[in-house]
């Protein structure tokens, strides 16, 4: 059984990762500030300028710990993990399905289905708690209803994007209606669909931070039970983008990322002045904002739910390490369809 472990965020310009027997210590003007056992994380996270020693890389690399290094708006720039002998039968299984275009349909259209799915019933529920007086959350879910149906019965992969594409816009266009706070502050996060690299926009922001985040654990979790990242199913290959990572994410996009970042907003525990404008009119957090944000993604990780597949009590964090083990299943012929992750 596989335990849910922490990841090991830094984030102050200057910091040193170094190694002490089996531990990382995190140092800051030569002071030691934090001490962490090697075998209660499962990754390492650097935002801006953070160096590391030659020993923490090379102790990270033999307990199986991927560290990331990324820019201070959460951009992956670099990656290094160990050697990954993965599965090479069940890499093989992985190449011959995504060069088949039929199994790949199998494979992607549940994804697709569900992340409809999830989309919907997370307007669905702001629409039960806290009402739709104008109607565009209700309008939205019907949109998205027959893309859901349609993307398990698409004729080829690029109707699918399409129908992926068609619910998208539907549901980007009127989640910002889920906002809840009476104040000056709810326009700060009004968005007009989504926009990324660079976010234009608060909410935007917020999104495409958590998004960074849970591709981090997705190529994780794709590692960790032996399957090549790079090779997906629905996304296209793409010298340098983790295809299959973005795959498993589509899922667990709003269940776990939409949903924290209206609770972030809802609760106050982000306000417009969390946030900056740079140059070009890309929107980025502040140093706490950022802090403030991950600790509430690690939290939310550490929730207990019922998977739906499985029938078995799990961590949020662990699902998508789950789901990349159903997958595995399914490339090596011990399932017949991918059961993808569907919130109820």
């Amino acid at each position: 059984m596989k335990h849910h472990l922490n990841t090991l965020f830094v984030q102050t310009d200057g910091t040193w990762l170094r190694k002490e027997g089996q531990n990382i210590l995190v140092c800051v003007d030569d002071e030691t500030k934090l001490r962490v056992p090697i075998h209660t994380i499962g990754g390492v996270v650097c935002f801006g300028r953070i160096n590391a020693s030659t020993a923490v890389l090379t102790l990270c690399a033999e307990a199986g710990v991927a560290v990331s290094f990324l820019s201070g708006t959460g951009r992956l720039q670099a990656r290094v993990t160990g050697f990954t002998p993965g599965n090479v039968l069940l890499r093989r299984d992985q190449y011959r399905a995504a060069d088949d275009d039929a199994r790949c349909l199998t494979i992607a259209g549940p994804m697709v289905a569900a992340k409809i799915a999830n989309s919907r019933t997370t307007l669905m529920r702001g629409i039960r708690d806290h009402g739709d007086a104008e109607g565009r959350l209700a309008a939205a879910c019907a949109r998205m209803a027959p893309n859901a149906e349609a993307a398990l019965s698409a004729e080829s992969l690029d109707h699918l994007r399409g129908i992926e594409g068609e619910a998208a816009n539907a549901y980007f266009a009127v989640l910002s209606n889920l906002v809840t706070i009476k104040s000056e502050d709810r326009e700060a996060f009004i968005m007009q669909g989504r926009s990324k690299r660079p976010p234009r926009d608060r909410f935007n922001c917020i999104l495409s931070f958590l998004y960074a985040m849970l591709g981090h654990d997705a190529r994780s979790a794709c590692e960790a039970c032996g399957l090549d990242p790079a090779v997906g199913f629905l996304h296209r290959d793409r010298p340098g983008r983790p295809s299959l990572a973005l795959d498993l994410m589509e899922e667990l996009r709003s269940f776990l990322c939409d949903r924290l970042a209206l609770s972030l907003i809802n609760r106050r525990q982000l306000t417009r002045k969390d946030f900056e404008a740079i140059e070009g009119g890309a929107i980025r957090f502040t140093d706490q904002t950022r802090r403030t944000v991950l600790a509430a993604y690690q939290n939310r990780k550490q929730e207990t739910i019922q998977h739906p597949y499985l029938q078995e009590s799990t961590t949020v964090g662990l699902l998508i390490h789950l789901q990349a083990r159903l997958l595995s299943r399914v490339l090596r012929g011990e399932l017949d369809t991918y059961p993808a992750f569907i919130w109820r």
